[in-house]
């Protein structure tokens, strides 16, 4: 068997969650200093040098992209130690760069890694409108419906009133219709600042009471929250949305369809998916990384879709060797 011909096998795991850790444990050292760039370029060293040790031939479809100037785990970028199976990559590094330096809740780092070829590339657009929902809300919402009808449609498939849904919407003065209009379906909102990969991964969680992600937000994190999708059972519909002219004249141009609704399976085509994430500051899912004493803790979530397994990991590091190894300043 050549390794074109390989698939990431169940070994994979514990080595992507490695990899989170170092980059959560490098940005932390930058919580609330107010500097964005010393955390995220922090954090993507971190993130490479494990990667180097991963055995996989694995090249980034979801990388840091052209929007951060990034010189390391570009789009396109092959990582890994050349060996082991051939896969795509996607990465956030920090998703959220504003909570860490800020020192506010809701930053972590995150890896997927899916079969070579499965990924989509969103190309040109920046950003996506969607929706994501646990394994209730399959066949049940859909983001052509109005949120008003899916609201409706998920309290009946759980069971409940449109009272008791919660839709987490991130913060922005783009969605102050769409706020608007889940409160008057008698929804609650949870306003998030950052990080909508964690809360369309909270849809599927069975002890979060965040029942819909709704609203627009990073491309990228589309394709990450659909990898941890394939992994939960839940879903995550999206369609691109191009911010302005010139960057729909660029989609259309090089052939993306602006009214194609993708479903899961289109965002990451494949049914064997890794996915890791390590908390940086805390929020629902993960706590984030904490200093007590001599010890470093960190908590962190790893999932594959072909087993349906999905780990928490609580570790503890030495303070004083990660700072011998350069992993915390």
């Amino acid at each position: 068997m050549t390794i074109d011909d390989r698939t990431p096998d169940r070994n994979l795991a514990l080595d992507l969650v490695r990899v989170t850790e170092a980059a959560a444990l490098a940005a932390s050292a930058w919580i609330g200093r107010g500097q964005k760039e010393s955390a995220d370029g922090a954090a993507v060293n971190a993130m490479r040098s494990i990667l180097a040790t991963v055995p996989m031939t694995g090249t980034v479809i979801i990388g840091e992209g052209e929007k951060d100037h990034a010189p390391m785990l570009y789009n396109g970028e092959v990582i890994g130690d050349g060996t082991g199976p051939v896969a795509d990559v996607a990465v956030d590094p920090i998703e959220g760069t504003t909570p860490t330096a800020m020192g506010r809740w809701g930053a972590m780092s995150v890896i997927a890694v899916a079969t070579r070829g499965s990924m989509f590339f969103p190309g040109p657009i920046v950003y996506m409108d969607k929706l994501a929902s646990g394994p209730e809300g399959i066949g049940v919402v859909a983001l052509d419906a109005t949120p008003r009808d899916n609201i409706r449609e998920l309290a009946r498939a759980k069971g409940v009133a449109p009272k008791d849904i919660t839709v987490a919407i991130l913060d922005r003065p783009r969605h102050a219709d769409l706020i608007e209009e889940v409160r008057s379906a008698g929804a609650r909102v949870r306003l998030i600042g950052d990080g909508d990969v964690s809360a369309a991964v909270l849809t599927a969680i069975d002890e979060s009471d965040v029942d819909l992600l709704m609203g627009v937000g990073g491309s990228p994190e589309a394709v990450l929250a659909a990898a941890a999708m394939r992994c939960l059972g839940g879903q995550l519909q999206a369609r691109l949305w191009p911010r302005d002219t010139d960057e729909r004249d660029r989609a259309l141009a090089q052939g993306y369809d602006l009214e194609h609704v993708f479903a899961t399976e289109e965002l990451v085509d494949s049914d064997n998916v890794f996915f890791a994430g390590t908390g940086i500051t805390d929020a629902e899912l993960l706590r984030g990384v904490r200093i007590v004493g001599g010890r470093v803790h960190t908590h962190s979530i790893v999932m594959r879709s072909r087993s349906g397994t999905i780990r928490t990991v609580r570790a503890q590091h030495q303070l004083t060797k990660l700072r011998a190894i350069q992993l915390l300043s």
